[in-house]
């Protein structure tokens, strides 16, 4: 069952969000060298506490960190370590915040500063730029298209279509979902689409979803890594990406909560 919100309630979430997005930010800019994962996730815990909020993501059962941090090959639910960046890593931070009864979720991928050229190509253009570019666009375009009358296949569509025109893989076994009281309420919002548009859920003023694009450089296969039972990994080895908002379905254009 999909929890409609109320304004009032929208208008927590977006304090909520706002809360969010200014921590994920300050954590974006120490992503450098030598820092550590658990240096991250410190502090993200250390804003989101001094701002007001909780964190979200410990009032999932059996996770102990404020941030997920997905490196290179890591796809999503990543947990923190002691592993120090190096320039030229890829680095996903994936953070939730809980704020007067509700979450909010949000994720955004960059790279350590670096001045290693292997992955140039003839034009001279940067793949793995290119690769991040592409995520982000998906994401702002998916956004765009998320408005009352339309469907959750929209999205779908919109996402697997700029990711793969790339010839890159959307993950297939991770999705966006509704998110409210829950971090995962109903609907799913998956970045690709398998049936037809007018089966998939309607978007009406009131919802609340969690926009996610999670996409590899590689194949779209995933592994679980059996040492802590949560990373999850590219089956192949390649780079991976991922970028998510959380919006609020309205009479007019999309509310972006975590602005």
């Amino acid at each position: 069952m999909i929890n409609y919100k109320t304004e009032k309630e929208i208008e927590i979430m977006r304090k909520g969000g706002r809360i969010l997005a200014d921590v994920l930010y300050e954590v974006l800019d120490h992503v450098q060298e030598g820092v550590s994962e658990l240096e991250l996730d410190d502090l993200a815990e250390k804003l989101i506490l001094e701002k007001g909020g909780e964190p979200g993501f410990k009032k999932v059962e059996g996770y102990n960190n404020t941030l997920c941090i997905s490196t290179n090959d890591v796809v999503v639910h990543g947990v923190p370590g002691g592993y120090r960046l190096k320039k030229g890593d890829v680095v996903g931070i994936d953070c939730g915040v809980f704020y007067g009864g509700f979450h909010t979720d949000m994720s955004e991928t960059q790279r350590v500063s670096t001045d290693n050229k292997q992955h140039l190509t003839n034009n001279r253009k940067d793949k793995v730029d290119i690769f991040l570019e592409t995520g982000k666009r998906a994401l702002d375009e998916a956004i765009k298209i998320a408005v009352a009358g339309n469907r959750v296949g929209h999205i779908s569509k919109t996402i697997q279509g700029i990711v793969e025109g790339q010839n890159y893989s959307v993950v297939r076994s991770l999705i966006g979902h509704g998110v409210g009281k829950e971090l995962h309420e109903e609907p799913e919002v998956p970045g690709f689409l398998d049936e037809d548009i007018k089966s998939t859920p309607l978007l009406k003023p009131g919802m609340t979803i969690a926009i996610e694009v999670i996409y590899n450089m590689g194949g779209h296969e995933v592994v679980i890594d059996r040492g802590d039972g949560w990373t999850i990994r590219t089956e192949d080895g390649s780079l991976s990406g991922l970028f998510e908002r959380t919006i609020a379905i309205t009479d007019k254009e999309p509310l972006i909560l975590t602005a």
